[in-house]
């Protein structure tokens, strides 16, 4: 199976159906005459009487577009009444692999000849200046690519320092002469889709650093050139990219690596990406979606204030009618989920009683910090885990005056009691919301604690400080005890 273009990445299943548009296009029924959409007729040797497909990228997703039933000759034809969106595409075979790629863009009424036997090399495009094009540069760089690989292996077992300089020398040379094929195309044929993909492929050449007042170069010039320029050469209304393996990991690599992942940076970011875009559907759909499958479920803590910021201000306010109806509600109860209990914030209270039926509202607590500990005396995961935040909170919390509220989420009454006196976990208190309680919550419309704080796993953990503001949440244990550990610090410090 040939290999990816550009050998850029891995791909992923698809997420969610976020919209009809970007689910699989609907396969389009075959048709004897060329059409004013797209006519691509193809021979692909040795298949005959079975059915091959066109498949495209959209950012890591693979999907079909289309399929066609070849002839006792190996004939069959791609054709729909609407144009294809420009991107990257791919003819799959018949076993469902990858055979070799295709360029769409305003050209979409060609032919492919090729034989399986001498892939990539034995393809031949008719009618398509932008495949022709495309296969001359996959044939230098696939004589090119040979010679570097040659060349590193005589790096690998050079005779002394000259030979590796001079080895080191030619495979920098080969690489200059990729580098200047894709200029030449660039500068020759400047609106083709194969410029625009050299486009997205390049990364700033960062300048020497200046020198600042001391004399030494600016240590953090390359860093701030570097991302300043990071997307000159990509336009963010050329939805052809969205239909490419080339722009989703560029945009990862742009936050995992250039965006402080304070909220904050990351939300100024995405806006401004968002503006850039707003005058083409399609990217515009695309930034949006990624954002929000990014930060719904986010990496960091605190990152769930950047999803909340995009529903406030796109989802919540119209922009984003191509998600389905399904994928909204979850969108919608996640966000009014999450807004109860972002960082810096007021928790919310518990109104919960204890083992004896005595009320112990949480904000009923006077402490400098408080844990909540929201546990299942049946969960496997919380039976190792709760007598580990038992020997912490003994060991240590306890004598700074931290105060662990512990809240039964399910498991049952009795269950409950058990674990407690099994394994001791005394001074804690214990909490939980009675049914009564609960039905009176829903029969006045208010939102569960388990909404409010989120509580779809356990054990889940959250920091509070005297105020009962959140100051972490959803990290282990040991990082409790790091977080109230520099919190204590602080406030001796001050």
């Amino acid at each position: 199976m040939q290999k990816i273009l550009f050998s850029l990445v891995l791909y992923l299943p698809l997420l969610h159906a976020y919209s009809q548009k970007t689910q699989a296009a609907p396969t389009h029924g075959n048709q004897d005459g060329p059409s004013p959409g797209y006519h691509i007729k193809i021979t692909m040797k040795p298949y005959h009487d079975s059915k091959i497909y066109l498949g495209y990228y959209y950012g890591k997703i693979r999907a079909l577009a289309d399929s066609a039933s070849l002839n006792v000759n190996g004939t069959g034809i791609f054709t729909g009444k609407e144009a294809l969106p420009g991107g990257i595409y791919f003819v799959v075979s018949p076993k469902k692999e990858i055979l070799f790629e295709v360029l769409l863009d305003k050209q979409q009424d060609f032919s492919i000849t090729a034989d399986t036997a001498g892939l990539p090399n034995s393809v031949v495009f008719t009618g398509s200046s932008d495949n022709t094009l495309f296969q001359s540069y996959s044939r230098f760089t696939g004589s090119t690519g040979g010679e570097i690989t040659a060349t590193q292996q005589l790096l690998a077992s050079a005779a002394g320092k000259s030979d590796s300089t001079r080895q080191l020398e030619k495979i920098k040379e080969l690489n200059a002469d990729i580098q200047q094929y894709r200029q030449n195309i660039i500068t020759k044929y400047p609106s083709s889709l194969l410029a625009t993909l050299f486009h997205a492929l390049k990364e700033p050449v960062v300048p020497a650093a200046p020198l600042q007042r001391n004399g030494r170069p600016d240590s953090l010039f390359a860093y701030h050139y570097f991302k300043a320029h990071y997307w000159d050469s990509i336009s963010f209304t050329d939805e052809r990219l969205l239909r490419t393996p080339i722009f989703e990991p560029r945009l990862d690599k742009y936050f995992r690596d250039l965006v402080p992942p304070d909220a904050d940076s990351v939300e100024r970011e995405a806006d401004r990406m968002l503006l850039f875009s707003r005058t083409n559907k399609e990217m515009f759909k695309f930034l949006l979606v990624y954002f929000v499958q990014k930060y719904i479920n986010p990496d960091y803590m605190g990152q769930d204030a950047i999803f909340v910021h995009l529903f406030e201000k796109y989802i919540n306010t119209g922009h984003a009618p191509f998600f389905t109806d399904k994928y909204r509600k979850f969108v919608n109860d996640r966000a009014y989920s999450l807004m109860a209990n972002l960082i810096g914030e007021p928790a919310a209270d518990l109104q919960m009683v204890d083992s004896s039926g005595k009320p112990q509202p949480l904000y009923g607590i006077d402490a400098p910090f408080i844990v909540i500990c929201f546990w299942d005396p049946t969960c496997s995961h919380c039976k190792e885990i709760v007598p580990k935040v038992d020997s912490i909170f003994q060991a240590k919390w306890k004598q700074e005056g931290v105060r662990l509220y512990g809240v039964m989420v399910d498991g049952g009454h009795e269950a409950w009691l058990k674990f407690i006196a099994d394994h001791n976990l005394k001074d804690w208190i214990h909490v939980y919301q009675t049914s009564e309680q609960q039905e009176a919550d829903n029969t006045a419309g208010k939102p569960g604690y388990k909404q409010l704080y989120d509580v779809y796993q356990t054990p889940l953990l959250y920091l509070l400080d005297k105020d009962k503001r959140i100051i972490a949440k959803k990290l282990s244990y040991q990082q409790f005890d790091e977080v109230i550990k520099l919190k204590l610090q602080h406030a001796k410090q001050n």
